[in-house]
């Protein structure tokens, strides 16, 4: 990989290249995405694109990484309920499909393209590990805060964070494939009646 050496430039050109990839994504899918398509996006040089990231799976695992940073900021709930973080962070997995640009299906099919080479790309696997790790360990502390103010009923957080991971990417993956705006809905009721609602305690 190229210089990572600090300060603002770098840190801009970083912010500059994540958009430019995004753009990208959203006009020509994963299938079809090259490095000149991203620095077709991008307002600099192609050179400077090749002097942070040598290859596109390298700058693709990047913006995964940055994709979770983006969506950690989106979490910033302020309050120290556990209902309301929970709330929070299903409804922003589910149904915040991450961008405010109305073009939420062609940037999501390709993420889907990506998610699907992973088992053959080392760099997406772990990229794609990390950040399942991240919100399944947010989840958890969630829900272990929950149970310890009472508010929860005492379960295995560890094993509902992943039955509830597992239930939230299932809907949104068959939203985008079926291209049925409905479906995420659907769940978001279906795991609040059947799984959610069982985790309150509505007598605290």
């Amino acid at each position: 990989m190229s210089s990572s050496e600090g300060g603002s430039e770098p840190t801009d050109t970083r912010e500059e290249i994540m958009e430019a990839t995004y753009r990208a994504l959203c006009e020509h899918g994963y299938a079809n995405l090259t490095m000149q398509a991203i620095a077709d996006e991008f307002e600099k040089t192609k050179a400077v694109l090749h002097y942070h990231y040598d290859t596109k799976d390298e700058l693709l695992a990047a913006f995964l990484e940055h994709l979770l940073d983006r969506f950690t900021s989106r979490l910033d709930v302020d309050s120290d309920d556990p209902n309301a973080r929970l709330d929070a962070l299903v409804d922003e997995l589910l149904l915040g499909l991450g961008d405010e640009r109305g073009e939420d299906h062609e940037f999501h099919t390709a993420l889907l393209e990506l998610r699907a080479q992973a088992p053959h790309n080392a760099a997406f696997r772990e990229q794609l590990a990390a950040n399942y790790d991240l919100l399944h360990d947010m989840l958890t502390t969630i829900i272990d805060d929950g149970i310890e103010q009472g508010v929860f009923h005492d379960v295995d957080a560890e094993r509902l964070s992943a039955l509830i991971m597992a239930t939230m990417l299932g809907g949104r993956v068959h939203q985008i494939t079926l291209d049925r705006e409905a479906i995420a809905l659907d769940v978001r009721e279906a795991l609040e009646d059947e799984i959610l609602a069982d985790l309150r305690n509505e007598a605290e």
